[in-house]
């Protein structure tokens, strides 16, 4: 009994995508990429720790496409396509720029500020990728399924929200609510709507439409 309230409380729950637009949601019941954390009502929160994680470039994508970390953690971006990338973002989240670097190399960016941040390629404009900054440990990213489980969650009253891609703000601040963590608790099923939801280009890291793709940095037709 001890143990288990020094390792606190196992959150588990289940998320589900509706009125969506996307293949893989409509027709496959893919519900991965929610991010749930919960926010002690109190403030207290553990020390943060140095930490580290990997946002990969290949075949022309980045690798987790959704990555939650807390804040101050270092995230690298290898790139191990055979071609140049240019990670970058120019949103409130994080604005920074890692510039052109070759295959076979990588880049670092440190995340000190709370946010979502979208990152895209100077190069290739069908690239994104979102990293959640948090100060939150307690968090969990939902898999194909819409499962999810956040392990040792301290017994305290938190703030519970929710992030998906593709649901307005509007959508999101609705599923906001309080928890009680008193023990492992499994929670009632979360459903995130995509009504509303409009795609908007982005431009590159200049403010511009991208060219087309020419292969000028990897030598090959792209």
């Amino acid at each position: 009994m001890i143990g288990a309230l020094l390792q606190g409380a196992t959150v588990q729950g289940r998320v589900e995508i509706v009125a969506s637009k996307d293949p893989d949601v409509r027709k496959h019941a893919d519900f991965s990429g929610v991010v749930i954390w919960l926010d002690p009502v109190s403030g207290k929160l553990p020390p943060a720790k140095p930490r580290r994680a990997e946002m990969l470039q290949m075949n022309k994508r980045f690798s987790p496409h959704i990555l939650p970390i807390t804040v101050g953690t270092v995230v690298d971006f290898p790139n191990s396509d055979p071609i140049f990338h240019n990670a970058f973002s120019n949103y409130d989240g994080q604005v920074f720029d890692v510039g052109l670097y070759p295959p076979g190399t990588s880049r670092s960016v440190p995340f000190r500020n709370t946010g979502i941040v979208r990152i895209f390629c100077d190069i290739h404009p069908n690239m994104s990728a979102i990293i959640v900054v948090l100060k939150s440990p307690y968090f969990a990213k939902s898999t194909k399924t819409g499962e999810f489980t956040i392990a040792n969650v301290p017994e305290d009253a938190y703030r519970l929200h929710v992030f998906h891609e593709r649901a307005t703000e509007q959508t999101l601040n609705g599923l906001t609510r309080t928890v009680e963590i008193t023990g492992d608790v499994t929670l009632p099923k979360i459903t995130v709507s995509e009504s509303g939801y409009l795609p908007l280009p982005h431009k590159n890291k200049f403010g511009k439409d991208y060219p087309a793709e020419s292969g000028t940095y990897s030598g090959t037709k792209q």
